[in-house]
């Protein structure tokens, strides 16, 4: 009886937001309450339960996710970005062009947001497709499979970062592993998949052109890389050091310190500042404006994952959450499938991948301790899962179309199969990681 009100609560949840297209923040929330009613919770808690489950989550994210807007924003709006795309296309030229703008994608899609990588890279997809006389969807895919496993895979993008701070796994060894995944998820579904691609027929409309600066206005190619990858830098080398260095070391707490990710994000933002921003005669007004304009963009993004952290500490009070693990330990699945089979069921019914991952992630948070499953799988487990078959509820799906002016056939043929593929290999990658970690 009890798994059933959660599935209810659940389909309240996508009820919402596919059939009554209500706002997700709005939906959760809304749901929320339905899910303390139908679960018993005494109706005076439930305001006090909501505002707890927010402010716990949000506590652990809100230095992360405000400090990646602003240094993607700042990389977009340096040149910083198309410079890297530029010096990759420069090494593997025409005949590479797919691991070029894999690569391009993969880097740049690191501290940008998925929309905002979107919204940048693809334009200079349609250039490069242009100049080589070629398909843009042949071209674009490649790019669009790195941006997708960055923002399912990779902290500090919003749902990774949320279900390291749920599950209270190692956002570097997340990290690590992601990195681990994604590479050969990427070639798979880009490059490789590309090659069916020639064919598709595409007419990218003039609007979505991009806007290629001098290259006099852009920063070097060292600044660039390395100010876009910095936080990566930071994460992947201070776990190293925690791993290899002795409890009772003085350095112990300063490392430990730096790599704590909020830390990690303000530091990296600092370095940018000056790299792409002051040095580059960026006026400090200037800057400031670009870091606003970047937390209005992530604004909603936040009171998603906010909404996410409501419903789990419903099912967390009301001890369901609990009851639903114990269940599902009898179950004859290992526990990483099932979180992927949930979260991938999910994705299909609601279309955003956010809520699809953080809803799973407050349905089986137990499961990290009463079935000893590795959390830092367990993130990439559901971030894999939360990019299945992207279809007509799906933002991306429509942003697709629309920028490539593809037919709906072809849309589900090239993006929703891309997806497709990066979920299912996502998926294996981490059953075989699972085996040696």
């Amino acid at each position: 009886m009890t798994i059933l009100l959660v599935l209810l609560s659940i389909a309240i949840l996508v009820l919402l937001i596919v059939w009554a297209k209500l706002n997700p923040f709005l939906a959760f929330i809304i749901s929320s309450i339905s899910a303390g009613l139908l679960l018993g919770l005494p109706a005076d808690q439930i305001a006090g339960s909501i505002q707890s489950g927010m402010g716990n989550l949000l506590g652990d994210l809100v230095i992360v996710i405000v400090m990646g807007a602003m240094l993607g924003k700042l990389v977009a709006e340096s040149g910083a970005a198309q410079k890297i795309a530029g010096f990759l296309m420069g090494i593997f030229g025409e005949k590479n062009i797919t691991w070029a703008m894999s690569i391009t994608g993969l880097v740049v899609g690191i501290p940008l947001f998925y929309n905002v990588g979107f919204v940048l890279l693809v334009p200079l997809a349609f250039t490069v497709a242009y100049q080589y006389k070629i398909s843009a969807v042949y071209v674009g895919i490649p790019l669009l499979a790195a941006l997708s496993v960055t923002h399912g895979f990779l902290p500090p993008h919003p749902s990774p970062a949320a279900l390291v701070a749920q599950f209270d796994a190692n956002m570097g060894l997340t990290l690590f592993y992601g990195f681990l995944i994604a590479i050969p998820t990427i070639i798979i579904a880009g490059p490789i998949f590309a090659k069916t691609l020639k064919n598709v027929h595409a007419n990218p409309l003039s609007t979505f052109q991009a806007e290629i600066r001098p290259e006099s206005e852009l920063p070097d190619t060292f600044n660039s890389f390395f100010t876009a990858l910095l936080p990566v830098f930071l994460l992947v080398s201070t776990t190293a050091l925690n791993l290899n260095i002795e409890p009772e070391s003085s350095l112990g707490p300063i490392i430990r310190f730096i790599a704590n990710p909020g830390i990690v994000m303000l530091i990296s933002v600092l370095v940018a500042t000056y790299t792409l921003g002051l040095k580059r005669g960026f006026k400090m007004t200037q800057l400031m404006d670009i870091y606003t304009i970047a937390t209005k963009d992530i604004a909603m993004i936040l009171l998603i994952v906010a909404g996410a952290g409501a419903l789990k500490q419903i099912f967390t009070d009301t001890g369901v959450s609990q009851v639903i693990a114990d269940g599902l330990s009898t179950w004859d699945i290992p526990p990483l499938l099932l979180a992927w089979i949930i979260t991938a069921i999910i994705r299909v019914c609601v279309g955003s991948a956010t809520v699809a991952g953080l809803t799973t992630a407050g349905i089986i948070a137990p499961l990290v301790t009463t079935m000893n499953v590795d959390p830092n799988l367990l993130v990439l487990s559901i971030g894999a899962g939360s990019l299945m078959f992207s279809h007509f509820n799906d933002g991306g799906f429509w942003m697709y179309k629309e920028f490539f002016n593809v037919s709906i056939k072809d849309t589900i043929k090239t993006w929703s199969l891309m997806e497709t593929l990066v979920a299912i290999i996502g998926l294996i990658g981490v059953l075989i990681l699972d085996v040696f970690v």
